[in-house]
């Protein structure tokens, strides 16, 4: 197995990252991992793991929290923990949003959890709004015996629903699913995508356009024509807050102009080799730089943005041959990247390093078990704190602040 290690440049800026506490010893620094169970009897669970710098036990379990129930299909959590430290997780097929209190970094508890908003299940994002709530999508309603459209809620950092509607406009494709979200608030602004997470309609190649303000759907529109824009993924706002770039599955890149008005378009600005049987997925936004898994290269690619009508590749870390990265989250300082996924990795997760002055992105050759040949932190190996031995599949993760 090949892999593309830190350059020196890299090495010298991960080893200032970490800043000490006041007692001169460095500030903890943590990882979280929304983890399913291997084992369809066992629970799943949120991982803690100690990713301070410069330490002994960088890399190291930490503890586990085991969530009630069986079955729940840990998938997308935040994607990056907020300031109040209440991070929302889905059990995307159980329909259960777990929201887990970590202002005690190393010691989670689940603070609490909720079910259907609005007859709305299979909730799948979560974004902070600009007052501190969460607006969450959700996949689809179920009707008697039919799966209609599902919706929008805003819900406190406590659970408790603020508003929400569904996706029930006159003429709506009853196939279309609310999947993922970008908040523009300086347009008053949503935009979201509708890939649904069984099957691959046609109406994954729409996005929908609503007013932040009332929730009100004001449009759904499609990207052009092409291969590339099948299965709409993440829509992400850039830095000047009200650019949105939006990814698919089918790898291409669309920029969204109209946003203001009745009259939203989508033009392709990039696009990437396919792999079968998997796809691109999650982006995160570092300033300049636009970051996404390509599981064709096996990497996790660097693209400059500063021209979002004509994004270039800077960096690409690169993976090993049988690993298919689709998650990544950003830590705080923009410094260090997350990467779990399928195939080889599927009970692994690795770190990259990353520059934020120039885009430069590097596999952490540090972070690795203890004798093992390749990077990363392997589930498949443990006695759980929580109990069992049963792989754990992480999916959502996200840093500690």
């Amino acid at each position: 197995m090949s892999w593309k290690l830190l350059p020196a440049a890299l090495l010298t800026l991960a080893a200032c990252s970490a800043r000490p506490a006041p007692d001169g010893a460095p500030a903890r620094q943590y990882l979280y991992l929304w983890t399913r169970s291997s084992d369809s009897t066992a629970p799943d669970f949120l991982a803690v793991l100690d990713v301070t710098e410069d330490s002994a036990r960088y890399g190291r379990l930490v503890t586990t929290l085991p969530v009630p129930g069986l079955g729940n299909y840990p998938h997308h959590t935040e994607h990056e923990l907020p300031a109040d430290r209440q991070l929302f997780a889905n059990g995307f097929d159980s329909g259960i949003t777990f929201i887990f209190d970590l202002t005690a970094p190393a010691a989670p508890r689940l603070a609490a959890q909720f079910g259907d908003v609005d007859g709305m299940r299979h909730p799948h994002s979560f974004l902070r709004l600009p007052n501190g709530n969460v607006l969450a999508t959700f996949q689809m309603r179920h009707a008697g015996g039919a799966m209609l459209p599902g919706g929008l809620a805003e819900v406190t950092p406590a659970g408790q629903v603020v508003r929400s509607v569904r996706d029930s406009a006159a003429g709506l494709d009853p196939e279309t699913r609310v999947y993922s979200a970008a908040i523009v608030p300086p347009l008053d602004r949503v935009v979201t995508t509708t890939t649904d997470m069984d099957h691959d309609y046609p109406a994954s190649r729409q996005l929908q356009l609503w007013r932040l303000s009332d929730l009100a759907l004001l449009k759904t529109f499609s990207l052009p024509d092409g291969p590339e824009g099948g299965l709409t993924a993440e829509p992400r706002v850039l830095a000047d807050g009200k650019t949105v770039l939006v990814s698919t599955f089918q790898c291409g890149l669309y920029l969204l102009s109209g946003l203001e008005g009745d009259a939203p378009a989508a033009q392709m600005v990039a696009s990437f080799p396919r792999m079968e049987g998997a796809y691109c997925a999650i982006p995160v936004v570092a300033g300049d730089y636009y970051l996404v898994t390509v599981p064709a290269w096996h990497a996790v690619v660097s693209l400059d943005i500063r021209d979002p009508s004509h994004p270039h590749e800077v960096s690409r870390a690169e993976l090993g041959p049988g690993d298919v990265p689709h998650w990544i989250a950003l830590s705080p300082d923009r410094r260090r990247v997350v990467v779990t996924g399928y195939k080889e990795m599927q009970h692994r997760v690795v770190l990259l390093r990353f520059d934020p002055t120039t885009g430069q992105l590097a596999v952490d050759p540090r972070f690795r078990e203890v004798g093992d040949s390749v990077p990363g932190f392997r589930m498949d190996n443990k006695t759980w704190p929580h109990g069992g031995t049963a792989p754990g599949v992480p999916h959502g993760a996200v840093f500690g602040r």
